[in-house]
């Protein structure tokens, strides 16, 4: 995978102002005000900065937190996966492909992987299968 690399001022021109203060400032938008958090179409959920395909939406559920969860990605290289410094230790999940900032992983989700990724909309795209 091609790897995206872009200065601060870049992403800027690219990104709506919410985007980047959660993609590259690594924010949080608001629990249960996010437009894909109860979004229960078919199809594929991207990275809004690059398009890096990250989650299906076969694996997406309700986990009740106020975020888009997803008990799985797209393929094993979709993300990155780093453990923040910190009180809360929590693992930071990133594009693999640009390095934004998507949201956190957490060991409490659903079977069959027990992952629960607990996602920004704003990090996202949802790109909707067409047809059957």
């Amino acid at each position: 995978m091609e790897k995206i690399k872009k200065s601060n001022n870049e992403w800027k021109t690219i990104l709506a102002p919410e985007q980047f203060r959660i993609l590259r400032e690594k924010n949080t938008e608001a629990p249960f005000t996010g437009k894909l958090l109860y979004n229960k179409k078919k199809g594929l959920y991207v990275c809004a900065a690059c398009g890096n395909k990250l989650f299906r939406s076969n694996t997406k559920y309700e986990s009740g937190t106020g975020w888009p969860s997803f008990w799985d990605t797209y393929s094993k290289s979709s993300v990155v996966l780093k453990k923040e410094t910190g009180p809360m230790g929590r693992i930071e999940v990133m594009c693999n492909r640009c390095g934004s900032h998507l949201g956190h992983v957490f060991d409490d989700g659903p079977k069959p992987t027990g992952k629960h990724y607990c996602i920004n909309s704003a990090s996202l795209v949802f790109n909707e299968k067409k047809g059957k």
